[in-house]
């Protein structure tokens, strides 16, 4: 397994915040990327899942996660409207990043390895863990699918 520590980009993102099962996750982005378009923003990049517990620390309705999407342009921040759908800036932040290849329900050896290689190299996790969707599940066998695993890491 490769892994890369770099620093991500400041960006503008759209957002849904959501508590409940993964088994929502395809229903979400739907959502997400409808409420976007009737905004008329423009996605700026591949979407990013962030999740802040994981299966087995919590019961699924108990997962707390947010999906999100980088947009073009200057939007004004705004906590979510009535609809969920909120706009905020995501700072910069140095990263532990490795490449998942399959399905997303396989990802679970991909994060032991990484969260293993963080410790053994002197770093710490500082945030929630995050998934970039690089390949299209619509068009990508589950097989094919890439999906950047990373957390917010610091040098101890």
């Amino acid at each position: 397994m490769e892994v890369t520590i770099k620093k991500t980009e400041p960006m503008t993102v759209a957002f849904v915040s959501m508590k409940g099962p993964y088994s929502l996750i395809g229903e979400t982005f739907g959502k997400l990327y409808g409420l976007i378009g009737e905004k008329g923003y423009v996605p700026a990049g591949p979407p990013v899942g962030v999740y802040f517990n994981a299966p087995g620390q919590v019961p699924d309705e108990e997962l707390l996660w947010e999906l999100r999407s980088p947009i073009a342009g200057y939007v004004t921040p705004s906590g979510p409207d009535e609809r969920g759908l909120g706009i905020k800036k995501v700072e910069a932040a140095e990263v532990a990043a490795t490449m998942h290849k399959g399905p997303y329900d396989q990802v679970g050896a991909t994060y032991g390895a990484l969260a293993g290689w963080i410790a053994e190299n002197g770093y710490e996790i500082v945030g929630p863990s995050e998934e970039v969707y690089l390949s299209d599940p619509g068009k990508t066998a589950p097989d094919e699918l890439l999906t950047e695993i990373r957390f917010a890491v610091r040098k101890i």
